[in-house]
């Protein structure tokens, strides 16, 4: 079956959201590069990163807000804003004079930064044809992957031959978005939402319009599913540059190194996960995905060779990176147009992320006891009951229009 050519507009859309997603994967890993200089420039113990990081987290619920306004304001007014919110909150983080000012930006780059996320997939979803909306997901996920690289790779150069130390990543990962700004200017409201204002089906819904719904079922399922997979997944590369140092003696350049040569070896599989979704479905592709992800976070920080430790890396970012396409198309295909954002927004940004907040607190609390290599590895379970509940409880939605896999 031949597959839907793109438009020219679609294929700039494609650009600009694998762009706009390059930088989630730069802050996600930007603080994870920079957190062992922050708590050793600010004094801080274990617990407290732990809870630091939780506070951060926090962030990503509160997006919440922003993400079901999508469904009011329409797609690209919000995507608009959360770039240049983000922009502002992170050059604040590289200003900040202290733990509670970087905890309080990074806290409100999270907010937008998610935000920015979520409406780039609902868009993503409502824009592509169907045989190709997996693969479009995948790759502008794998997009966060290669900021992920990209940090990994300059951030110990900024830290080490810069006057301003770990603040020079947060400055250098504004520079793109102050472009993107400008570049929105090309982006259009997304069809399907466009056709359904002028139908009337996007009225003034209530905050908890969506749970007087036949949806509410799917909702909680979803949020369940995105907590249990939040767990370990937010942890998994978050503590691996002091469990490294601490636990095997890495120096931070053999840190950066590994990270760098993992994220990069990573790269084809999670380009190629979208993909894999469209190709065998995405109920057996949960199942390879989840299945990556779980053995590398478990032997990422269980082995003891560098190189051993570098591979399970490999395939914990990998399962990391994986699993947001997975999930990405199970929220965004099983809603329909005018609950769409608000799906998204109630089951990953408010429910879903009580998961991502909590973990970090958990594991920064237990690894004071058992060190990180234990206390992260415990959080595997998550994911694992996670695909179960995929297989149990989603219906299969690869290669269906919106309007079928919506259909309850």
């Amino acid at each position: 079956m031949s597959k839907t050519p793109l438009s020219t507009y679609q294929k700039k859309l494609f650009v600009f959201l694998s762009v706009a997603t390059f930088f989630e994967g730069y802050d996600f890993i930007a603080l994870t590069q920079v957190l062992p200089e922050v708590r050793a420039a600010m004094s801080l113990s274990k617990a407290e990163v732990g809870f630091l990081v939780a506070f951060i987290n926090v962030g990503t619920i509160l997006a919440f807000v922003l993400v079901r306004l999508a469904d009011r304001w329409g797609r690209r007014r919000v995507l608009t804003l959360t770039i240049a919110g983000y922009t502002l909150s992170t050059f604040a983080t590289g200003i900040a004079p202290g733990p509670l000012s970087f905890a309080l930006f990074q806290f409100l780059a999270r907010i937008f930064l998610i935000a920015e996320w979520a409406t780039t997939m609902v868009i993503a979803a409502e824009e592509y044809p169907a045989e190709r909306r997996g693969m479009v997901l995948g790759v502008i996920q794998g997009f966060s992957g290669l900021g992920s690289i990209v940090c990994a790779g300059v951030a110990p150069f900024l830290m080490d031959h810069t006057a301003y130390g770990w603040r020079s990543v947060y400055f250098v990962g504004i520079l793109p978005l102050v472009i993107l700004a400008f570049a929105r200017r090309s982006l259009r409201e997304s069809r399907r939402f466009t056709e359904q204002v002028a139908a009337g089906a996007m009225k003034q819904l209530s905050l908890f319009h969506i749970w007087r719904t036949p949806y509410r079922r799917r909702l909680l399922q979803l949020s369940a599913i995105w907590g249990l997979t939040y767990v370990c997944t937010q942890n998994a590369v978050m503590f691996w540059k002091g469990f490294a140092i601490e636990s095997r003696g890495f120096t931070p350049q053999q840190v950066a190194l590994s990270i760098t040569i993992a994220a990069v070896t990573s790269m084809p599989l999670v380009f190629y996960s979208g993909k894999l979704l469209d190709q065998i479905g995405r109920k057996p592709g949960a199942v390879v995905i989840f299945a990556a992800g779980v053995l590398g976070v478990v032997g990422s920080y269980g082995l003891h060779d560098r190189w051993a430790l570098t591979a399970a890396l490999a395939f914990a970012i990998f399962g990391v990176s994986g699993v947001l396409p997975v999930l990405n198309a199970f929220t965004t295909e099983l809603f329909p147009t005018e609950l769409r954002g608000s799906a998204f927004a109630w089951s990953n940004n408010l429910l879903g992320r009580i998961g991502y907040v909590a973990g970090p607190a958990i594991v920064g609390v237990a690894a004071t006891d058992f060190g990180w290599g234990p206390a992260v590895q415990v959080t595997a379970i998550g994911p694992i009951i996670a695909v179960i509940l995929i297989l149990l409880w989603l219906p299969e939605t690869g290669s269906k229009e919106l309007e079928e896999t919506a259909a309850v």
